[in-house]
Formats: C-alpha cells, sequence, structure tokens
C-alpha cells in the first residue's frame, strides 16, 4: 500500500500539495525574451481555483494544489475579507510567484487581469520626468507594471518569505545555469522590496537602487564595495553625520584606508588629494549634517572623474525631490530611506542610486554582508514615497520661512540653511536644487543652558534624533550626538553647545512659528 502524504487525522482538513501552482515569469524586463520560453509552460493562475473555493470547494489550485482550506472556511468570509485574501493572503503564500508587464492567464489562456498598457508603458518608460511630474513618479513609479506580484491590488502587497521554491530540480538547474529568474533566498531579493527599489530608481533617475536595513549599513557597504585593486584613499568633507566619521577614522584604516578631510568649499585641498593619493571615492553629503554645507556636485564630479575617483553623494537632507545628484554627475546617490523617503518616523532603511554595473558590486557584498530590509519595511518605504513630494514641498516652505524670520531675531546668534542669502553656498543651492530642504540649524544666543531652557519651553516638536518624518524634531546636537566629548573636544568637530538642528515637519506654519518665538522668550 503506497504511504499517504499527509496523516489521516490531517487529510480531513487540508490537503497537501503537489505540483505548485505558480506563475514563474521573468522579474527583470531585460531578460525577458530568454526566460519566457523556459516559463511558458509553467505560467499559470490560481483564479478559477480560488472562485471554486467561494463556491464551496474549499481549494486553491487547479491541477496541482497549493492549499485546500477547510470546509466553509471561505464562505464564511465576508466579500472584502474574501478579497483581501486573495490579494494579499494569497501572494504571502505563493510567494515565489511573480510576474512582469504581462497578464494573469487562465487555463483556457485568456487574459483574468487587464491594465491600459498604453499609458501603463508610458509612465514605465518615460525618460526623467521635469520635477512638475515629481508627484506621479513618486505614486505610480515601480509599481503599476511589472513590481513582480501577481495580484490586482492597488498597493503592493508585503511578501513575508525567507525562501523561495522551485518546482523540480530541472527547474533549479535551469536558475544555476541563468535561465530561469528567481529570488532564491531572502537575502537575494524580493518583491515587496523590488517594487520600492524601481520607485527610488524613478524619483532618482537611476538605472539601479538597492534597498538596505539602514542608511549607515549603506554607507558602509558602499565604502567597501566600490573600493578597487590598490584603491587606498578616500576624500571626505569634515561637516558630516558623526558615525560616518567614525567608521571611515577608526575601522577603514585598519582595512588599509585612509582618509583626507577637507571643507565642503575648499576645491584645491580636494585637487591636492586627488594628486598625492590613490583616491577611489570622494563621499559626502550635500547638504551636510548639521551645518547643510552645499558641495558643488557638478564641479566635485568633473575634478574627480578627470583622476578616475567615483562620487558618492549622501542626499538623505535633501531627497530626491530637492536634488538629482546623479543627473549633477555623481557616481552613487545614498539615501536613508528613514528620513524623508519613509516620511513618517516609523521604518528604517537605507539605499543607493546609480548604474547598475556601479550597485551589483555594492549588491554583491551585500549578499555576503546580508544587512537585509524586512519586507514589512520596504512596504512602509512605498507608502511613505507616494506622500513625498508634498510632505517635502511643505516642509521647504515651512523651513524657509521659519529660517528668515529666525536669522531677523535678536536671540538667535546665526541661522544655517541653504535657502538663506548668509549661507556660504546659497549661490549653488540655488543651482542644483530645487528646494532647500526642511531641515535649519541655528545657534541660540547663550549657553548650553540657555539652549536647553529653548528646548524644554518649545511644545510642538519631539527631542528626537532623525529628521524628515511628518511631526517636527528637535535636536541640539551638542547632547544628542556629542555628549560623550569634552566641550574643547565638541568644539574641534564644530559642534557648539548653542547649536540646534529642527527638522520641520508637516504641521501648520503659523501654530510651529508661535511655539518657536514663544520658547525664545525663555532664553
Amino acid at each position: 500500500m503506497a504511504a499517504s502524504c499527509c496523516p489521516s487525522t490531517i487529510s480531513a482538513s487540508f490537503e497537501c500539495r503537489s505540483d505548485p501552482d505558480i506563475c514563474y515569469a521573468n522579474p527583470n524586463p531585460t531578460n525577458k525574451n530568454k526566460s519566457d520560453k523556459a516559463n511558458k509552460s509553467s505560467f499559470r493562475h490560481f483564479s478559477s481555483a480560488a472562485a471554486a473555493a467561494a463556491a464551496g470547494g474549499g481549494g486553491y489550485g487547479s491541477g496541482g494544489l497549493i492549499f485546500r482550506f477547510p470546509p466553509n472556511f471561505v464562505r464564511q468570509l465576508s466579500i472584502k475579507a474574501r478579497r483581501n485574501c486573495s490579494n494579499i493572503g494569497v501572494a504571502q503564500i505563493v510567494a515565489a510567484s511573480w510576474s512582469n508587464q504581462r497578464p494573469l492567464v487562465d487555463d483556457d489562456g485568456s487574459a483574468v487581469v487587464h491594465h491600459d498598457d498604453a499609458a501603463v508603458n508610458a509612465l514605465q518608460s518615460s525618460p526623467l520626468a521635469p520635477p512638475s511630474s515629481i508627484g506621479t513618479i513618486a505614486v505610480h513609479a515601480g509599481e503599476r507594471s511589472g513590481r513582480g506580484i501577481a495580484t490586482d491590488a492597488i498597493t503592493t502587497p508585503i511578501v513575508n518569505t525567507s525562501a523561495y521554491m522551485f518546482k523540480d530540480t530541472a527547474e533549479l538547474i535551469a536558475f544555476k545555469d541563468g535561465t530561469h529568474e528567481s529570488f532564491e533566498y531572502g537575502r537575494y531579493g524580493n518583491p515587496t522590496t523590488e517594487s520600492a527599489e524601481k520607485k527610488i530608481s524613478a524619483l532618482e533617475g537611476a538605472e539601479s537602487t538597492l534597498l538596505m536595513a539602514s542608511g549607515m549599513y549603506a554607507s558602509i557597504i558602499t565604502l567597501i564595495a566600490l573600493r578597487p585593486e590598490g584603491g587606498n584613499h578616500i576624500v571626505i568633507t569634515s561637516d558630516c553625520y558623526r558615525k560616518t566619521r567614525i567608521f571611515i577614522q577608526t575601522i577603514l584604516p585598519q582595512m588599509g584606508v585612509s582618509a583626507t578631510i577637507i571643507d565642503p568649499a575648499d576645491m584645491e585641498a580636494l585637487k591636492s588629494a586627488l594628486d598625492e593619493h590613490n583616491v577611489y571615492l570622494f563621499f559626502t553629503e550635500s547638504p551636510t549634517n548639521p551645518y547643510l554645507r552645499c558641495i558643488d556636485i557638478e564641479l566635485v564630479s568633473k575634478i574627480c572623474h578627470s583622476k578616475g575617483t567615483k562620487v558618492c553623494i549622501d542626499g538623505t537632507l535633501a531627497s530626491p525631490v530637492n536634488q538629482k545628484a546623479l543627473a549633477l554627475g555623481a557616481d552613487i546617490v545614498l539615501q536613508s530611506a528613514t528620513k524623508f523617503l519613509g516620511g513618517h518616523n516609523d521604518v528604517i532603511a537605507g539605499c543607493i542610486s546609480g548604474s547598475e554595473e556601479l550597485v551589483s558590486k555594492v549588491r554583491y557584498l551585500h549578499h555576503i554582508f546580508g544587512g537585509v530590509l524586512n519586507p514589512n519595511a520596504a512596504y512602509h518605504i512605498i507608502r511613505g514615497i507616494k506622500t513625498l513630494h508634498l510632505r517635502v514641498q511643505h516642509q521647504n516652505s515651512l523651513a524657509l520661512r521659519m529660517a528668515e524670520i529666525l536669522e531677523a531675531h535678536p536671540k538667535i546668534i546665526r541661522v544655517h540653511y541653504p535657502g538663506l542669502p548668509s549661507h556660504p553656498e546659497h549661490h549653488i543651492a540655488k543651482r542644483q536644487m530645487s528646494g532647500f530642504g526642511g531641515v535649519v540649524s541655528f545657534e541660540v544666543a547663550g549657553d548650553l543652558m540657555a539652549t536647553r531652557k529653548f528646548i524644554d519651553a518649545l511644545k510642538i516638536p519631539y527631542i528626537a534624533p532623525s529628521f524628515g518624518g511628518c511631526e517636527s524634531f528637535v535636536d541640539p546636537p551638542a547632547i544628542m550626538s556629542y555628549w560623550d566629548l569634552s566641550p574643547g573636544e565638541r568644539a574641534k568637530f564644530g559642534i557648539k553647545d548653542n547649536l540646534i538642528r529642527f527638522s520641520f515637519g508637516v504641521e501648520d506654519f503659523e501654530d510651529v512659528k508661535s511655539d518657536i518665538l514663544r520658547a525664545l522668550e525663555a532664553v
């Protein structure tokens, strides 16, 4: 007697799957023709079986069962819940299913999902659009077609899986030979994450984007992965995120990489470093953190490229709405997606965008290191980007208006904001940015105690690190990021006790203005 695949006590409620009913279409449009032949025979859809289940059959799959629900399970679901189960639940169960710019087909070959192909293709294939269409790109890019998930849901489902299955060893061998497409393992990719990456690529005007677990991880893996054989030196700017500086000055030397630190405006120092060292990368923020200095990206790129040096710009404080670093000549643009891209202070992520050649080098090392972004976090990034342009436009306006008010206030010594004519790189910011960002740094007239009184008198902003979210944040760098150093040591990094970094959210301008002006009365 043949042994049953499932114990009899279970088979009454559930049936084991046999041949998985999965769509194995190519997720990579550049490799479509090669994989279509291999995939055509296994390109199936389980919609008809779902309908049978809803009618009382209880099973998903036609011919090859994936999953059979207990009797009456589907019938007991409401129409809305049933639809959610179909759109999201099945996408999670059948996590290996994906399609790329082709409709799902029923067993008779008829299409069951239809799109306005002309509109979709125009949106997907159009070159980088002018700034006026940034909102359309933010909402639709990476999701209207080829998002890698077989569902008619408007929102991209979260595919929670750690691995992807192969229907037989022949398909596994085809994957290893490069004729069948799969992510294989969760560390190497995910459909939800891929949709977010396509959306960011469209915003940045990039060939490729790689999402990772955090902005700091993205910085570290890029600094390591882009080092060529013999490359032993990088150039960075004096004003930058402290953790980045710590890694560059303490960890990279252990790998044989030294660094030259220059003022953001000192092009002669950059030229000297390029002449004296084998510099493989110029790495900086623009605007920088916390003084919001702006690099002349076009000029720096020309100088560096003349020596064969790559340029990586951390554009987190600008966001892709305000600045297109790749179009200005940079080779890689980095974002802490935790900030403006996510926009809701509820996710940690980082990404790099650039040419497929350079991003692939980082991706190779990333697959080894494994700093993978959870697909739930990728979903939050997708959701956040859809309102990115609206939030950033409001934050730009709020920050500029408040910077002008603060600069004129008698209890403020100095305001650091690239939108002000007093800023040392205002002329650069006007040329390469479409907006000046939602973060303003300023110095209160007084010592650390006066600064604390001002912060404690504020009612609207949270005292917190980070920036770019819907809520306003106030951050005293001397305490938040440099408290472990003495005042003298902090001064070496340009961090004053009276310095404040204020990240404006999406609150009403009048409310924020009244709160700040009232708090200044405590100084």
